[in-house]
């Protein structure tokens, strides 16, 4: 029990951290409108336009990582994988995240931090306007990003263990869903009501 609130407290965090990055989108869906605007109604463009956007993207794309992995969200080939038994499928990811996962996310907080580091020494801004927008604060996110997604892969190590012990996949915690996901569960909920009502009319 104590591990699984470990692991819900870091599903949480990620959680948090996703869900207010995620307000990059909103204003970069303002700042992007209203260049469109001034650049083609005002013939006025914006000479900040071009790095609110990556700056903004960036950083969503940086403090989602971790949130993603937690949901279970990145691209995977699972062709085969969904088809093996679970204590298979922990054993595999478990081994994965060994090899591959922790070795690149430290290599990721070790050169984010030097290169960060560099950037806020120098107070970097951006060659791609004249106004010399700041970037330092972007690249100070990398080595934050690569310390959240740490967190979450010991997370998703520990439910690895966890369901090779067990047989069964740790639960995680319920959040927003993709409309086609929650449709079909609508749909197979409906039908197993359907059938209940049906083996119900029979046994009456």
């Amino acid at each position: 029990m104590k591990i699984q609130s470990l692991l819900h407290g870091i599903d949480q965090l990620s959680k948090s951290v996703g869900h207010a990055f995620a307000w990059c989108i909103v204003v970069l869906i303002l700042g992007t409108s209203y260049e469109v605007f001034v650049r083609y109604v005002l013939d006025d463009p914006t000479s900040w336009a071009f790095d609110m956007s990556y700056i903004l993207y960036g950083g969503l794309f940086l403090m989602a990582g971790a949130y993603a992995l937690s949901r279970g969200a990145h691209v995977r080939g699972d062709i085969f994988y969904r088809l093996m038994p679970k204590r298979v499928q922990g054993s595999i990811e478990l081994v994965l995240y060994l090899i591959f996962f922790f070795p690149g996310i430290i290599a990721l907080m070790y050169s984010g931090w030097d290169y960060a580091m560099d950037s806020m020494r120098i107070k970097e801004v951006s060659v791609n306007s004249p106004i010399g927008v700041p970037i330092w604060q972007l690249k100070l996110i990398i080595p934050a990003a690569g310390f959240f997604l740490a967190l979450q892969g010991i997370a998703e190590t520990l439910r690895c263990i966890m369901c090779i012990r067990t047989g069964e996949w740790p639960e995680r915690l319920h959040d927003v869903e993709e409309m086609e996901t929650a449709v079909l569960l609508a749909a197979a909920k409906a039908e197993e009501l359907d059938y209940q009502s049906v083996v119900s009319g029979d046994v009456k």
